[in-house]
Order: structure tokens, then C-alpha cells, then sequence
């Protein structure tokens, strides 16, 4: 729990931090006003088709702001420290006061996940507000068991960002992978149009867990089910590396 909390108390003193809180929390519901704005311009003409999906589209390309903090949270640890503190990287600080690797990789992914939990229900409570605001009488009704598999989504995100960025020791190249891969058109989406085997890439199977269209290819059980195991196998395969790695390397 004490290594818990500092990790908390170290992601919670990052500048970039609240850049992500900010993207976090407002851009869902920029994409939701954006995205009902026009779709209360169909409704008006008789030609709204996607109504249940307005403000759940926000919450699936809005990510932008898990992807920095999970990314922030490991590449902090190799970012070198000022000369008064010795010149080294903050990894090394961290790893003689957290002895085991595995609890320290497990207590930066609990606060991790407990941040993620907590910026996902303000991305829902903005999210759901603008959507309100815009439609009005016309607002879908936002089910809890799509809500709570928006928040499932963004912390198997972040998750996986923090996996990714423990594996390259770099925030650029999960950065660049997973923002590009979060834009309106994805790679992962491009994809599934050439094999249907791309439906099973975690955010695409994510997506499920609260998309629910009339051709969505996994159920949200069976979604949920495989971006966790994306997020298994992925901190898994990052904690064996980081428990073999020379981290003054």
C-alpha cells in the first residue's frame, strides 16, 4: 500500500499529468458535441439513423488523455534527473526504495488504474452533459452497463499504454502507435475491412464492450474478455523483460 500511494503521490507531481486530465475530461464531449450537433441536424431533416451511438462515439475516440497518462507513467522513470540529484534516471531512485521490481511494476499500474477509473467517470459526466445540452428532448438514454464498459475501455487503454511504453522505454513510439491508432479512422478499424481476424486487436474488441451497433462482431462479455487479455499477456510479457533488464542501460 505504501508503494501504492507513492506511485499515486508521483503521478499526481507530473506537469504532463494534467494535460492528460484535461484532454481526458473534455475531449469526449468536444467529439459528443461535435458528433450530436450534427446528428441533431439529421433529426430535423428525418434522417437520424445512429441516435444510440451519439456521445458513445466521443468516449471511443477520446482517449487521447489515458493513452498520456499511462505513457507518463513509466517514461517519467527514465527521464534524467537534475545534476544536484546525481545526474541518473528516476528508475533507479524508484527501484532502491521499491526493492522488487514486480511490486513496483504492480503499484504504478494500480494508481495507473485507479486514475483511469476516476477520468473515465468525468469523461462520462461531460460526455453525457454535452450530449444532453445539444439534443435535449432528443438525447439518448445512456445505459449503465455501456457506461461501465467505457470505463472498462479506458482503463484496458491506458493499461495497455503503460505495458507498451514499459517494453520501448519511450514515450514516442506508444505516443505516436496509439494516438494515430485513436483518430477517426484507425489502423485497427482499416484493417478488420481486410481480415476479420483484426476484430480481435484490443480496441477494436473493446469497442464492444459499449458500441453496441447492429454489426458489431463480439458481444460486450466476450469483448471485454479479450481486451483483458491483451492487457494480461501484455504486463506480463513487459514484467519479464523489466525484471531482465539493466535499467542503468
Amino acid at each position: 500500500m505504501r508503494a501504492f500511494n507513492a506511485e499515486l503521490s508521483k503521478l499526481f507531481s507530473l506537469p504532463g499529468i494534467w494535460l492528460a486530465f484535461l484532454i481526458g475530461a473534455f475531449a469526449p464531449a468536444i467529439i459528443a458535441t461535435l458528433d450530436s450537433m450534427a446528428e441533431k441536424e439529421d433529426i430535423i431533416a428525418g434522417a437520424s439513423t445512429r441516435l444510440s451511438e451519439v456521445g458513445y462515439i466521443g468516449l471511443g475516440l477520446g482517449v487521447q488523455g489515458i493513452i498520456i497518462l499511462g505513457v507518463l507513467a513509466v517514461s517519467s522513470e527514465y527521464l534524467t534527473e537534475s545534476s544536484e540529484s546525481g545526474g541518473g534516471n528516476q528508475i533507479t531512485t524508484s527501484l532502491t526504495v521499491i526493492s522488487s521490481r514486480f511490486h513496483f511494476l504492480l503499484a504504478k499500474a494500480g494508481a495507473v488504474t485507479v486514475i483511469s477509473v476516476f477520468l473515465s467517470i468525468v469523461a462520462i459526466i461531460t460526455t453525457v452533459s454535452a450530449t444532453n445540452l445539444i439534443l435535449g428532448e432528443y438525447a439518448p438514454a445512456f445505459e449503465a452497463s455501456k457506461l461501465i464498459g467505457a470505463v472498462c475501455y479506458w482503463t484496458f487503454t491506458a493499461l495497455l499504454a503503460f505495458g507498451i511504453t514499459i517494453l520501448t522505454k519511450s514515450g514516442i513510439i506508444p505516443l505516436a502507435v496509439l494516438m494515430i491508432n485513436s483518430s477517426v479512422v484507425t489502423v485497427s478499424y482499416l484493417l478488420t475491412k481486410v481480415t476479420k481476424l483484426a476484430f480481435y486487436l484490443p480496441d477494436m474488441a473493446g469497442l464492444d464492450m459499449f458500441m453496441f451497433t447492429s454489426d458489431r462482431f463480439h458481444t460486450p462479455f466476450t469483448g471485454g474478455l479479450i481486451m483483458f487479455a491483451w492487457v494480461a499477456v501484455l504486463f506480463i510479457v513487459a514484467a519479464i523483460v523489466f525484471h531482465r533488464r539493466d535499467v542503468a542501460s
